[in-house]
């Protein structure tokens, strides 16, 4: 959590300039004691952090230091703005909606100035708000924690005897959720048929 902090305050201290450490703290949604200990590691890293005193002061970078995501063309940023802006509610079915949006800002962040107004604009214009059948399922959580460390998993199904599959990954399609499995990923196997699931503690290997 602190990598993913000192990286958003970089990104804004090196798009928006000189920074107050109230600001910074509003931002980043931490006390401003929290943002003078960031400043300080960000110092001790080497990093050429400058704390000006004063009225006008504030935190800023110094000797011009950029890390800024280049070579996109205007038409470019715009769709990419446009993207950024795209209502995903799956995401927070599957628990990585705080973690998109995390990334969404730092994503813009890194835009150099012209390309990141030109993708905030677009996002601004061009809105969309869509139905999503991703309903709230806790079986969904359970299986992404299983495709990510690679956990066997049992289910008893519907309409056939119990199995244990190797899940590979989750699909949304019109008729709703369906699990991959690694022995058979040609054919998904639909959730809603799924009525109990046993998260194994034993893995399995499978080719990324």
């Amino acid at each position: 959590m602190r990598a993913s902090r000192l990286l958003r305050l970089l990104l804004l201290l090196q798009n928006r300039g000189r920074l107050t450490s109230g600001e910074l703290a509003r931002e980043l949604e931490v006390a401003q004691r929290t943002i003078l200990r960031d400043v300080d590691a960000l110092t001790e890293a080497g990093l050429p952090i400058v704390v000006l005193q004063g009225n006008q002061g504030g935190i800023e970078l110094g000797f011009n230091y950029r890390t800024r995501l280049t070579g996109l063309a205007t038409d470019e940023a715009e769709a990419l703005g446009v993207t950024l802006g795209h209502p995903f509610p799956v995401l927070e079915v599957l628990g990585m909606g705080k973690a998109a949006a995390l990334a969404r800002s730092k994503l813009l962040e890194s835009l150099p100035d012209s390309v990141r107004t030109a993708a905030e604009t677009a996002r601004r214009r061009f809105r969309f708000e869509l139905p999503s059948n991703a309903e709230a399922d806790p079986r969904i959580a359970a299986f992404v924690s299983a495709i990510r460390q690679r956990q066997r998993v049992r289910i008893r199904s519907k309409s056939s005897a119990p199995q244990e599959i190797h899940p590979v990954g989750l699909t949304l399609t019109g008729e709703g959720w369906q699990v991959r499995d690694a022995r058979t990923p040609d054919r998904g196997i639909s959730l809603a048929e799924c009525e109990d699931i046993n998260i194994s503690a034993r893995t399995f290997e499978v080719d990324d």
